[in-house]
């Protein structure tokens, strides 16, 4: 799949949105079934990944008591982070200096400008439910699917 949001090869890479990430780990039922697919066949291919930026970004919601979490925070992420198959990705230079230079117009939020990068440095597709992003995709400017 090159671009868009065409049927998907069951190898291919999922870059998880920080809110999908969370809800897929705290089991909520807002996703989408085929969401949990696309997640669960990417972990059992080694080809599921997470912006580092989400780890940050769950610290601060919960820092600010907008997520409430089972445990200490540091340790619930160490756990929520033992998905076999889920690779956290660094902000390399590469995708840190990419987030500044994303086509077109596409908003301001540090966070979602590093996890776009992020997907379009690994050639993944976003699962989002962020309505920005994936009107983004649907200029062509990145793949992703609704979560």
């Amino acid at each position: 799949m090159k671009h868009g949001t065409h049927a998907m090869d069951k190898q291919h890479r999922i870059l998880m949105d920080t809110h999908v990430w969370l809800w897929f780990v705290l089991g909520e039922d807002k996703l989408h079934s085929k969401a949990r697919t696309l997640i669960a066949e990417s972990a059992g291919h080694s080809s599921l990944y997470l912006s580092s930026i989400s780890l940050w970004e769950a610290s601060m919601l919960e820092a600010k008591g907008r997520l409430v979490l089972s445990k200490e925070c540091f340790i619930w992420i160490k756990e929520s982070l033992a998905i076999p198959g889920l690779t956290v990705v660094p902000i390399t230079p590469e995708i840190a200096v990419d987030s500044t230079r994303l086509p077109d117009d596409f908003h301001g939020d540090p966070a979602d400008r590093i996890i776009v990068a992020t997907a379009r440095n690994k050639d993944a597709v976003l699962l989002t439910r962020d309505g920005k992003i994936l009107e983004y995709g649907k200029a062509k400017h990145l793949k992703c699917l609704e979560a």
